[in-house]
This record gives C-alpha cells, structure tokens and sequence, in this order.
C-alpha cells in the first residue's frame, strides 16, 4: 500500500510539471505561428492530454473489459466539463472567444448526441466506430479551418523561443502527462480494487478522474497563467476527441456492448454541455463567473456521492 501510495504521489507530480510544459510551450508555439490559443488548447493540448484515456481505453477494449471502455470515456468528459471547469472557473473567470460558444460547445453537445443514438440498440459496432471517426474527421478538418482563419490574440512574447527547445518541451510535457497518468490510474485502481468497488464505478470514478488529470492539471495551470482559451478548449476539444476518436478507435478494435446503468452518466453529460452553453450565452458575454463555476464543481460533487452511496 505505501508503495502505491508513493507512485500515486509521483503520477501527480508528473502530471502538474508536464501540464506546465505543454501549456508555456503550446502558448510559445501558438505566438510564433501566429495561431490563436483557443487553436492550439483544440489541437495539441487537447489531444495530447487525453493520451491516457486512449491508452486505457484500446487496452479494455482489447481485454474486454466493456464497461472500463464507456464509463472511461463517459466519466471523463463528466469529470471534464463539471469538475475541471468548475476547479479552473473557480481559480479565474473564464471569458472565452466567440467562437468557443457557438461552435465548440455545440458540436461538444452534438458528440454526446450521436453516441446515444448509436448506443440505443445496447451495442457499439464497427459500423458506428466508422461514424464516429468520420465525425472526428470532420472536426479535424474544423480545426483546419480554425487554424487558417482564427486571427491570434496573444501579445507577441518578449523573448522568443528557439523552435527546437519549444517542441522538445511540448515532447517532455505530453511524455509527462502520459507516464503521471498511467501512474495514477494503476496506483488508484490497485487502492480502490481491495475495497471491492465494481467496474463500473472504478471506471467512472476513479478511471476517469485519473485519466482526466491531464486535463485538470493542464485547465488549472492555464488557469492560472490567464490563458482562458486553452483552460476551455483543453476541455471542449478533449470530451469531443475522447467520442468521436477514442470510443471510435475502442470499437474497431472490438465491438463493446453498452449497458443501460450508464444512461443517467449521458443524460448528466447532455445537460451539463447544455448548462454550460447558456452559462457562456445569456447576456452575451462569453464568460463562465465563479458562482457558475461553483455551481458545476457543486453538481459533480452531488453526482459522485450519489454514486458511491447506491454502489455501497
């Protein structure tokens, strides 16, 4: 148990250190390019920090391990859009760019949509993995038109950075992120496994809040640092990326069965992307307030105590 404890400890601070990384470097990059944050916090960041669920997920999804696959990636983008978002709103008010509200939160939403229309028959085939990828397709070519069409809004650095110590940096920070992750979850699973809770809510819990580290370790610092667009978009690009590539990805490898109990976890997902809309919309101000944020990190709170206490 100590030794667990001790690489659980060791997974956060790789987690932290390569999220402090990731964003400098991916901030660095983004101002040389000339492409915006919110570009960036879509495409690297993002895909980055959701390595671990992809590793995880293509690893249950080859053992068989099904309800790993869905409650992975489900319990992710909950952990994502109310904990994280609810942690960094906290730490600053988060005033995003127009385009964050009318575009990527929608197709956010519209990628929980399409999983519960491909799910209603109880099963998850190749056939649906080869829609989902090809959604993800399209929200790459998006990015693509982002890239090319997204003036930046980043102030030009003081002291450039050479692009070999940039891109080694972003390489160490993703390898960090990747090694704490892996870390964590392992060290977490072996912790939770003796007290004999099912796979289910391992995954949902415990999985995906260690996977979702990453992205928690990644939001806060950007957080922190003001750089509202990656804090946001880390998370957005990160719950459509886990939908469209990851659970694709899972189900070519082989097809997962879906199980009714984690219906409640998407109607939680649906309503949360929509809350999170109308937080940004109403008044036109493109900002999620600290009492909104609260109200997020309040609601996921309320919704894993009520987990733990019908498991128990």
């Amino acid at each position: 148990m100590i030794l667990q404890i001790i690489l659980l400890i060791a997974g956060f601070l790789l987690l932290i250190k390569g999220a402090d990384w990731l964003v400098e470097n991916s901030s660095s990059f983004a101002r040389k390019k000339k492409i915006s944050d919110l570009a960036i916090g879509l495409t690297i960041v993002a895909f980055g920090t959701s390595a671990p669920e992809l590793v995880v997920n293509v690893v249950a999804a080859y053992q068989g391990h099904e309800d790993i696959v869905f409650a992975n990636i489900i319990g992710s983008n909950n952990f994502n859009l109310f904990f994280i978002l609810g942690v960094a709103g906290l730490i600053s008010p988060l005033l995003v760019q127009h385009t964050t509200v009318w575009k990527e939160i929608p197709i956010s939403l519209f990628a929980a949509i399409v999983l519960y229309f491909l799910v209603m028959e109880g099963f998850l085939s190749r056939w649906d993995a080869l829609v989902l990828i090809i959604f993800f397709l399209g929200f790459l070519f998006y990015v693509y038109k982002q890239l090319k069409d997204v003036p930046s809004t980043s102030p030009a650095p003081l002291q450039e950075k050479s692009n070999l110590r940039i891109f080694v940096f972003i390489i160490l920070g993703l390898t960090g992120l990747i090694v704490g992750g892996r870390l964590v979850v392992e060290s977490a699973m072996d912790i939770a496994g003796s007290l004999g809770m099912s796979e289910k809510i391992i995954g949902i819990t415990i999985v995906a809040a260690g996977t979702s580290l990453p992205e928690l370790a990644t939001s806060v610092i950007a957080a922190l640092k003001k750089n509202n667009d990656i804090a946001v978009g880390n998370i957005i690009g990160s719950n459509i990326f886990n939908i469209f590539f990851i659970l694709g990805l899972s189900a070519l490898v082989r097809p997962i069965n879906f199980s009714p109990v984690f219906n409640i976890d998407l109607y939680l997902l649906f309503a949360g992307t929509g809350l999170l809309f109308l937080f940004m919309f109403l008044g036109g101000k493109r900002k999620l307030e600290r009492w909104e944020a609260g109200f997020l990190l309040m609601s996921y709170i309320g919704y894993t105590t009520y987990l733990v206490l019908k498991e128990v």
